[in-house]
């Protein structure tokens, strides 16, 4: 169990998904980039089996935005796209309206 205190230290908040390229080095992973209010982050995310390039431009979507920077496959990711999977189907958690881009989530 986390405590409440660990829980409210994550940055979460609703991001805007402005370009979606190739991962150079893996065959599964995009790099993703997000505007998230006040900055631009790229995001390595394993969906490319489960979405097209052109089905996440401009899609608003759930990221962790201050996630400790990751190296995946040689290029570094600054956040994380938030998302469930049901055996293989994969969805990408998305707001169920349109909301500012930053918006926190709580």
């Amino acid at each position: 169990m986390i405590k409440f205190d660990q829980f409210k230290a994550m940055d979460i908040r609703i991001a805007k998904i402005s370009a979606v390229e190739d991962h150079p080095n893996a065959d599964k992973l995009y790099l993703v980039t997000v505007e998230t209010g006040d900055t631009t982050k790229k995001l390595v995310a394993g969906i490319k089996q489960h979405y097209t390039k052109e089905e996440l431009i401009n899609k608003q979507v759930v990221v962790i935005n201050n996630l400790e920077p990751a190296t995946i496959r040689g290029v570094q990711s600054e956040g994380m796209i938030l998302a469930t999977k049901d055996g293989e189907k994969l969805a990408i958690l998305m707001p169920e309206k349109e909301v500012k881009i930053g918006s926190p989530v709580s």
